[in-house]
């Protein structure tokens, strides 16, 4: 269950976990058995620090997602986001990406090769805002752009639409910085809702297949539908609204 943690207006920040609770995670982590091995015990304390580092990272990006957004108030009167969702993956998700990749069970491993433990999605209210938002943030001189993969301007060949940027972020500890990748998603809202009825669809195994495949034509009919109503209703905004255009799709560095 999502968790609502502040409102600002009409704007909302939703959590997909709990706060981190060190002794679940060192239960968690004793108990999971991955088939051909566990979790190092003498690594489980490292494990901890890690995901406090990852939570850490997620809720410096969002403060910064906030300030711009409120910024946008301010300026042009409008709040390009809608709401935003928080989530770190479970332990159950981490180690179990780890085996499908056919990697080690260790903290240097989820260091390196992970880069999505920490993620957000920022739900705007129309396209430009997407483009706006993510390039806003990229240019702030502590984050570094990673990973940039744009499946608006080249959709899935289902239909899914969505901008996804890895950024790395500084976070302080008593230790010094550590820098750490966040996964953010920017889409709009009727993006998301069609993406959360695609997914509740892949997943429904009960349903005979030939009912799947209709259905699944059947959403990519409406993803297409969709992408030209936003661009009415954006063409509407854009002449009613100052808030600033946009099109470029943020640059890894």
């Amino acid at each position: 269950m999502a968790r609502r943690t502040r409102t600002r207006g009409a704007n909302v920040i939703l959590e997909r976990h709990s706060r981190l609770s060190s002794n679940e995670i060192k239960t968690r982590l004793k108990s999971i058995d991955l088939g051909d091995g566990r979790f190092p015990t003498e690594q489980i304390g490292e494990f901890i620090d890690l995901m406090q580092v990852y939570e850490g990272a997620m809720y410096e990006i969002s403060t910064k997602l906030e300030i711009l957004d409120d910024e946008f108030q301010v300026r042009f009167s409008h709040d390009p986001i809608h709401h935003m969702e928080r989530r770190l993956k479970s332990v159950n998700s981490i180690l179990g990406k780890l085996e499908r990749k056919g990697l080690p069970l260790t903290i240097a491993s989820i260091r390196d090769n992970l880069f999505d433990v920490a993620g957000i999605r920022v739900i705007c209210n129309y396209r430009d805002d997407v483009y706006a938002v993510s390039n806003y943030l990229s240019a702030q001189s502590d984050i570094q752009v990673l990973r940039v993969k744009d499946y608006i301007k080249n959709p899935k060949q289902n239909g899914y639409r969505s901008l996804h940027v890895i950024y790395a972020v500084p976070v302080f500890l008593s230790s010094g910085a550590h820098h750490t990748p966040v996964e953010v998603q920017f889409r709009t809202i009727a993006m998301d809702y069609w993406a959360s009825l695609e997914h509740a669809l892949r997943y429904k195994t009960d349903l005979p297949d030939t009912r799947l495949a209709e259905h699944s034509q059947t959403l990519l009919d409406c993803a297409r539908s969709l992408q030209n109503i936003e661009v009415q209703m954006q063409n509407i905004h854009r002449d009613i609204n100052g808030a600033p255009r946009a099109e470029e799709t943020p640059k890894a560095g």
